[in-house]
């Protein structure tokens, strides 16, 4: 069925089945959107939580946030995709006006600027590493100042700008990608919560995955 939409949430997920029905419910229930779940190797149930909760789940087998990313925007039916985490970090009731400057024609990339509803929502680990590549990616004249896990843009866009790194890096190669190709990128606070209890941030959780987050990245820069 080629079933087509004008807004498709793309959600990559690596063992995010206690998060998932209130991010689902929230977003099919709430919000009446179509959501697609990339599983990417998850070990505890996630895609048969998702397809419980209204998703259109695929499967995709190489590991990798990018890879979960490109194979979400590649099976979208949607014209505009929304990329979030499926941990519950940040509120579905933010999508809406995320979506409206790409909707509207006024913004080719809108991305999430998180504002921690408390201070533990970032660790400090995440926080220097967010920062000190924000600034490398405004010195390359993209308006930001955070990589974050929440994107709005055309997907066929997204498809065009031949994004490669299949990691971690994927979200600067876009930024920096996005900037080369003049795209009128906009970037909105949402707030950000801590990740829901008995999950843990595949890159945040831990100063080893922040490490790696920031070395896929400077691979990128390179």
């Amino acid at each position: 069925m080629n079933e087509t939409t004008d807004v498709e949430v793309v959600l990559p997920c690596l063992d995010e089945a206690v998060a998932l029905p209130a991010v689902l419910d929230s977003i099919v229930g709430g919000l009446s959107l179509p959501v697609l779940l990339v599983d990417n190797g998850s070990s505890d149930g996630s895609a048969e939580v998702a397809a419980r909760h209204g998703a259109r789940v695929v499967h995709e087998p190489n590991p990798g946030y990018g890879a979960a990313v490109h194979a979400g925007v590649s099976h979208a039916r949607g014209r505009i995709v929304c990329v979030l985490d499926a941990d519950g970090s940040v509120d579905p009731a933010e999508l809406p006006n995320l979506i409206g400057p790409v909707s509207s024609g006024e913004a080719d990339l809108v991305v999430g600027r998180r504002v921690p509803t408390v201070r533990a929502a970032m660790a400090w680990h995440a926080r220097a590493g967010n920062a000190a590549i924000a600034a490398l990616v405004r010195r390359h004249g993209v308006p930001v100042h955070d990589l974050a896990p929440v994107r709005v843009a055309e997907r066929e866009k997204l498809l065009d700008l031949g994004i490669r790194d299949r990691a971690f890096g994927y979200p600067l190669e876009l930024l920096l990608r996005a900037g080369r190709a003049h795209w009128r990128v906009r970037e909105l606070p949402v707030r950000y919560a801590p990740r829901a209890s008995g999950t843990r941030s595949k890159v945040s959780g831990s100063v080893k995955g922040t490490a790696r987050a920031v070395r896929d990245m400077i691979k990128v820069l390179r």
